[in-house]
């Protein structure tokens, strides 16, 4: 197994008009996904009319977060394993109702205003949305072939970040205050923010029902994809015993688990708590629509997309399909950038000023490159690459999860840090992550060789 560079092969050739049908496929599948994010970041927009409104300290709310990691971490390990058994459609949907019942929940029932029912809402959510990315990833496994499907992770960060898009934009208006005819919602209304989103949701997950197939063969295209080892392969289904074996035991899954631990801790930690961090450490008033926060959100997500385009076109175009070249290099300019940026914090330089504000942003939207570039072809790409068509579901699974488990751990003891020492200490929490992360790439680097090596002799 060759990780050096190597010229661009050559473009596959499939039938005429398979490409149009696997780009309608996956149009539908990645608004589906973009709409479980449209229901899960509007909490941070919700979180200081939390806290104004019940009092919670900043340890209150990363233990929500912590609860939804945990749930949705657990839930990547169970339902990834069930969705290789009962397809990546199913799963999915399942996952769509879930997701919209749980938020209709919040926004209706939520007037109890105790720690636990928040964190018992918000984990229900993390379990019912744990089932989108292992479905997504399984239909899509089936639909790539191996050189491609780096690229299918740029796209893969298009789509999600098009989801979190859409409620940095959506969110605003909706806390700004909006009226219909004679309804009224008055500004601050934060509920809002759990009753609107769902309906996006609710809307693909129609969609998702009449129009995606979940292979080639099932819209007509028989034997265009390979797995990876130059045969085709028509199945998509593995026993719940064939998937938990071969996922498990295999030798490099656990290296890119720990490594997307580490992507988890900064990705969530810099996304779930910015809004925060915009309010406290910039004084930025969220009901005024300041430029910066406007500017920032949309950037984010943004440079995501570019660099989730970049490392999956290079992996593939220029690694043949190995990520874990690009994904060290990514990992360790992530821990160089959040090494400076916690220096010029220190500094005291980042504040309600006008250079304070753009630093401050402006470190978020490095951070935002850097760990959704990793997101992308670690989480997406590497467990194709692993899992193929029948047991992708359950790689996703194990890898993700431990995104999860990473910030889970990270989250609360973010937020105690945070509470005590103020929001200097943000960025020095999340610095060893990244070369945490590197090193481990570092590790599925030398495994690869040996694997070839012994494969060879």
């Amino acid at each position: 197994m060759n990780i050096s560079a190597s010229p661009s092969p050559v473009r596959l050739q499939y039938p005429p008009g398979f490409r149009p049908r696997r780009g309608l496929n996956w149009v539908i599948l990645g608004l589906m996904y973009a709409s479980f994010y449209m229901c899960r970041y509007n909490f941070r927009f919700a979180t200081p009319g939390l806290i104004a409104e019940f009092h919670f300290s900043k340890s209150d709310i990363t233990d929500m977060l912590s609860a939804w990691s945990i749930a949705y971490g657990t839930g990547q390990l169970v339902n990834g394993l069930l969705t290789d058994r009962i397809g990546g459609k199913i799963a999915m949907f399942i996952g769509a109702i879930g997701t919209i019942t749980v938020n209709l929940v919040f926004g209706f029932a939520s007037f109890v205003g105790t720690f636990s029912t928040f964190a018992l809402i918000w984990l229900l959510n993390g379990w019912f949305q744990s089932f989108g990315a292992p479905g997504m990833v399984k239909i899509n496994a089936a639909w790539f072939n191996r050189t491609e499907r780096g690229t299918f992770a740029g796209i893969f960060g298009f789509m999600i970040q098009s989801g979190q898009f859409a409620i940095n934009n959506l969110a605003p208006i909706i806390l700004a205050g909006f009226a219909v005819g004679t309804w009224t919602v008055a500004a601050g209304e934060w509920r809002w923010l759990f009753r609107i989103p769902p309906i996006f949701t609710a809307v693909m997950a129609i969609l998702l029902v009449l129009i995606p197939k979940e292979t080639p063969e099932e819209a007509g295209y028989s034997g265009v994809v390979s797995d990876g080892d130059g045969k085709a392969d028509d199945g998509t289904r593995a026993s719940l015993k064939e998937s938990f074996v071969t996922i498990f035991t295999h030798p490099l899954v656990w290296y890119y688990a720990v490594a997307y631990a580490c992507t988890g801790a900064v990705r969530n930690s810099s996304d779930q708590l910015a809004v925060l961090y915009f309010v406290e450490q910039l004084k930025l008033d969220l009901a005024a629509k300041p430029p910066a926060v406007f500017y920032t959100m949309n950037l984010m997500p943004i440079v995501a997309v570019f660099g989730s385009f970049t490392a999956g076109y290079v992996s593939d175009r220029f690694f043949k399909g190995h990520r874990s070249p690009v994904a060290m290099t990514l990992y360790y300019f992530e821990s160089l950038v959040i090494l400076c940026a916690a220096l010029v914090i220190y500094m005291g330089v980042v504040g309600p000023t006008p250079l304070g504000i753009f630093l401050g942003c402006l470190f978020l939207v490095l951070v935002s490159l850097t760990a959704n570039s990793t997101h992308a072809i670690v989480g997406s790409a590497a467990p194709m690459d692993i899992g193929g068509r029948k047991m992708a579901g359950f790689a996703t699974g194990v890898i993700d999860s431990f995104q999860y488990y990473g910030t889970a751990i990270a989250l609360p003891i973010t937020g105690r840090l945070i509470d005590k020492y103020g929001w200097g200490i943000w960025y020095p929490t999340m610095a060893g992550f990244g070369f945490i992360g590197g090193c481990a790439m570092l590790l599925v680097m030398r495994k690869q060789r040996a694997m070839k090596a012994k494969a060879v002799g």
